[in-house]
């Protein structure tokens, strides 16, 4: 960050950008402000605020209205280009009622005449600040926001997961960066959230991307934000979640499914610290640590080219790998537990857990599809029972990928209609993949599904080659 002789600013703190030119003024305000423990950066007329604008990371802009070159309005539009979420507060001593107006027109957080009252001034600021973090939390979770997910619940005995739970709690207050290893359904994301509350970072955002969820055109703009005009649509500048995820935690799940110009982007945030906007010219320093997960194995992708070599050595210094659940079966009757204490709460039940035939049943499948698949299944069982205990009868096992013609020998007729279900959705999907020459956008527009629940069925029928 640059910053002038006397500006005392500090990364961690939240810094307020003082565009005023009567340096008694500035003085005044500096010492309140750094008393409150803000850090302060101070420019003296429009041009200068607008350009520490755009060198300096800040949290509220305080522009008086009458400045020398460029007035507080252009400051307050510059703002805006930069950075809308950054609250612009103007000082004038010449208030009328269209100066109000139009300083919130162009979308002045608020304004504020001078002689200043220091008491009002501050709490205008600590209002800012936290619409400001409102506004950023919304923005990265939309209704879900981060300080409702508290620390996430672990289950398992086994020692391939106390083995887990020890690196975790091991690497957690490190920034180092972490690369979770598992198949499908083993909950990488709950182990990313449990390293990010358990890091000094945990007030701060934790941020997942479904790498493989959002399409290879889009991702670069999400990750990293654009400029305005940067492409057809980009009609405003957008923030990126690098930016937005200030302080805190990215999660960067199914990693492995990043094409390679976006590798070489990512590499360069890891070693730099830094990103770049899509149609931006300058780079833009940012503070966050990266949690990445795959379900593939990314050595063989290195050995196919699919995964730059120096990107998978960056991510990987710390890996940690989650066992599958048929690896870790005395894990099975805490998870059941668990699962029916989670849905008697949400369905307003009262079971009180499976019938000694019903975990016989649990503990003998081989669970393709992990815990995901394990907690599908027992609340569907919860679902049909209709004594406070779960049967056997209620316990509805189907097998992942059944090939052609392959019912259940001995199954119900519920099994067979599933089994049947699977075979003619994994035909259908086949079928479209190759019509649509592998586009899996294409392919899902044709069947009509979100492109994330294609991606989902693929992996589930094996589909992906």
């Amino acid at each position: 960050m640059q910053t002038t002789k006397g500006d005392l600013v500090n990364e961690k703190m939240e810094t307020i950008l003082i565009v005023e030119d009567k340096d008694s003024m500035a003085q005044m305000l500096r010492h309140t402000l750094e008393l409150e423990g803000y850090g302060v950066i101070i420019a003296k007329d429009g041009v200068e605020g607008i350009k520490r604008l755009k060198d300096s990371r800040v949290n509220v802009v305080l522009t008086d209205l009458k400045l020398p070159k460029k007035d507080g309005l252009e400051v307050l539009k510059a703002s805006r280009e930069e950075n809308p979420l950054v609250p612009v507060i103007v000082m004038t001593a010449y208030a009328t009622v269209d100066h109000a107006v139009n300083a919130m027109k162009l979308g002045a957080y608020d304004f504020i005449t001078k002689p200043l009252d220091i008491e009002h001034l501050l709490l205008l600021i600590k209002r800012a600040l936290s619409n400001q973090r409102l506004l950023t939390e919304n923005i990265l979770l939309k209704d879900k926001l981060t300080d409702r997910v508290g620390m996430p619940t672990i289950i398992g005995k086994s020692p391939g997961m106390l083995e887990v739970a020890d690196k975790i709690q091991r690497v957690a207050p490190a920034r180092t960066t972490v690369l979770l290893l598992g198949e499908s359904g083993t909950g990488k994301e709950l182990f990313a959230r449990a390293i990010h509350h358990l890091s000094p970072r945990k007030d701060n955002p934790f941020v997942p991307i479904n790498c493989a969820a959002i399409p290879r055109e889009l991702l670069e703009s999400e990750l990293f934000g654009h400029e305005k005009g940067a492409f057809t649509g980009a009609d405003e500048r957008k923030l990126g979640k690098f930016e937005l995820a200030s302080s805190g935690t990215v999660f960067l799940d199914e990693i492995g499914e990043m094409d390679m110009a976006l590798q070489s982007k990512l590499l360069r945030t890891l070693q730099e610290a830094e990103i770049e906007r899509v149609g931006g010219t300058k780079p833009i320093k940012v503070d966050v640590r990266i949690i990445a997960a795959s379900n593939k194995n990314l050595e063989e992708l290195v050995a196919q080219g699919r995964m730059r070599d120096d990107l998978y050595y960056r991510l990987s210094v710390f890996p940690i790998v989650i066992p599958p659940l048929r690896e870790r079966k005395e894990d099975i009757p805490l998870l059941v537990e668990h699962f029916i204490s989670k849905y008697n709460a949400e369905m307003n039940m009262q079971k009180k857990g499976v019938t000694e035939g019903a975990m016989k049943k649990l503990m003998n499948y081989e669970w393709k599809g992990n815990v995901r698949e394990l907690e599908n299944v027992i609340e569907r069982a919860m679902i049909l029972s209709d004594g406070d205990m779960i049967t056997e009868r209620e316990i509805s096992l189907v097998p992942v990928a059944q090939p052609a013609m392959d019912f259940p020998a001995d199954g119900t007729l519920d099994e067979v209609a599933k089994a049947a279900l699977r075979m003619a959705e994994s035909k259908r999907i086949k079928k479209a993949l190759e019509d649509c020459g592998g586009n899996k956008t294409k392919a899902a527009e044709v069947l009509k599904v979100s492109y994330k629940t294609l991606l989902t069925k693929i992996k589930e029928y094996g589909l992906e080659k």
